[in-house]
């Protein structure tokens, strides 16, 4: 984190755009106001780099998952603007939980943790021992399938709701394929993905 101030807010942030060599639009920062003397402030603004966010959220999870009692250890990478972080446990299926369950929870808690520390939404996924690759693979096959079946009946297919990154994975396997696009619908925890026969 490195600390910038000004007479305004617009000062502080262009004095860290100039120096970091890094848009306005694109500094991660919080700002606070400080008074000096009576009539006078001056802006005190906080801008975080990327290392400061996944040193944030590797500690929050490793908190988190230590208040279960688990031994555990987490290591990062960037996949284009995804922040992946990879957990290895002393008791990787309770993490995981039935379904993926109990991993998709923990994937959400460090997201909001994370974006409400920060006021900034990060894209963040988990993963526990390849669980998240190899159910990504499951889900393209079964998606292929399914999308070679609304090409035959013409006929839409929608799934049950599912997480963000497991969408992203069925429209990644049916892209391309002929007379086939996939669209998601609903809100929040309820949405859902569509297979749809175009012609």
């Amino acid at each position: 984190m490195k600390v910038y101030q000004g007479k305004t807010p617009e000062d502080a942030l262009k004095i860290a755009s100039e120096e970091l060599g890094i848009p306005v639009d694109e500094l991660i920062y919080s700002v606070e106001d400080k008074r000096v003397g009576i009539f006078n402030k001056k802006y005190v603004v906080d801008v975080y780099e990327l290392s400061d966010i996944i040193q944030y959220a590797e500690d929050y999870i490793l908190r988190v998952i230590d208040a279960f009692g688990i031994e555990s250890t987490v290591k990062t990478r960037l996949d284009d603007d995804i922040i992946r972080i990879t957990i290895d446990s002393t008791h990787n299926p309770i993490l995981i939980g039935n379904g993926g369950k109990t991993l998709q929870a923990l994937n959400e808690l460090v997201k909001v943790a994370v974006s409400n520390h920060f006021r900034h939404r990060f894209r963040i996924l988990l993963d526990i021992n390849g669980y998240k690759d190899k159910k990504y693979d499951k889900l393209a096959k079964m998606a292929r399938r399914i999308a070679r079946e609304v090409q035959k009946t013409k006929t839409t297919y929608t799934f049950d709701p599912m997480p963000a990154d497991e969408r992203r994975a069925i429209h990644n396997a049916c892209s391309g394929m002929r007379n086939i696009k996939t669209e998601s619908i609903g809100e929040g925890g309820r949405r859902q993905l569509q297979i749809i026969y175009v012609e």
